[in-house]
């Protein structure tokens, strides 16, 4: 069996790249960052500097050119949202497989055609949605296995944030191309984790709303799905909630869980630490969550955390030992809601994705 690691590509040394995926990557055994696209000087020079054995490339035709030569395994991509669809579909005509950061695209339509493209080519097309590997939503699906809450009758999840001034970034942006905005953004997370936990959406209903000053794009949103078994999810995400509601409320026919603060492992990557580092994705007690029942309450340990786990699971994919850790058919099912959301703001109706 070949031991020598998989070179690893990636386009895109923002926020994604540089804080998410370069530390991931990095420090997944049998993974090797072999080279950062990026045409900005300061991100350059930040790359060089904390990889300094990854070739660098002002744009990523020049790495696909460069591909054969570097023997790349796997791009990554984690530049803006409009460059997702163009940037995959070279990197699949090219022969690599791909991970992309979320949203897989704009539209379900262009994911659906990226999804066929990587099937006709027999290549790797995964979605990256480290969310999945949140330590609170970890543990939200603990409780469902275990039966301790019984049948769920309402799933709330929150993404919410005080950011009431705009920074101008392009995720602010109104232009459709560049699926901008909350809904896009920590929507794409929270519909992934509605569906997971609790399967295909029937009915779909939301409040898009532009709150700031100048806002392009929504920032302070709500949608409500109906899932086909019944439960229903109401889903907050928020730049603008000076008051920050539960992660996670969970209502089931034995108890509730309720949870409060993020997963902490973004933190920590900001910081510069990463998987390899002792104690990786454990909270403390006191950010624990609680399982309640009238006046009862217990805590309940968060489960650690582990972004690394989808890097992990994706080398195996990659080696022929499993399957991808997030199927790209997952995240044309989460753009379909996502456009629905959007039908039933305009419309006020309740709509089918």
């Amino acid at each position: 069996m070949d031991s020598s690691p998989l070179n690893v590509g990636l386009v895109g040394y923002g926020l994604a790249g540089a804080v998410f995926h370069a530390p991931l990557i990095s420090t997944t055994p049998g993974l090797r960052l072999a080279a950062v696209v990026t045409a900005d000087p300061e991100r350059r020079a930040r790359a060089a500097r904390e990889h300094p054995r990854a070739a660098l490339f002002a744009d990523a035709d020049a790495l696909l050119a460069a591909a054969p030569e570097l023997g790349l395994d796997l791009l990554v991509v984690a530049s803006p949202n409009r460059t997702h669809v163009p940037l995959a579909t070279a990197a699949l005509e090219a022969g690599l497989p791909v991970v992309v950061d979320k949203p897989l695209a704009a539209t379900a339509a262009e994911g659906e055609r990226l999804v066929a493209l990587a099937r006709e080519r027999g290549l790797l097309l995964s979605v990256f949605q480290n969310r999945r590997w949140d330590g609170d939503f970890r543990t939200v699906r603990q409780l469902l296995d275990s039966g301790r809450l019984g049948r769920v009758n309402r799933f709330e999840s929150r993404f919410e944030r005080w950011r009431p001034e705009l920074t101008g970034a392009w995720r602010e942006s109104g232009e459709p191309a560049a699926a901008g905005g909350l809904l896009y953004d920590l929507g794409a997370h929270l519909v992934d984790q509605a569906l997971v936990l609790f399967g295909p959406a029937e009915r779909v209903y939301a409040e898009l709303d532009a709150r700031r000053t100048g806002a392009a794009t929504d920032d302070d949103s709500f949608v409500a799905l109906t899932h086909a078994d019944g439960t229903r999810s109401h889903l907050w995400m928020s730049a603008t909630a000076g008051d920050l509601g539960p992660r996670f409320r969970v209502l089931g026919s034995r108890g509730a869980y309720v949870v409060h603060g993020l997963d902490g492992q973004e933190d920590a990557l900001r910081a510069g630490r990463t998987p390899a580092d002792p104690g990786w994705g454990v909270l403390p007690p006191e950010q624990w969550g609680s399982l309640r029942a009238g006046d009862a309450a217990e805590a309940v340990p968060t489960l650690p955390g582990g972004y690394q786990e989808y890097y992990a699971g994706l080398a195996e994919a990659l080696h022929g030992r499993g399957p991808a850790p997030v199927d790209a058919g997952d995240a044309v099912a989460v753009l379909r809601v996502l456009e629905a959301a959007q039908r039933s703001s305009r419309t006020g109706e309740v709509v089918a994705p």
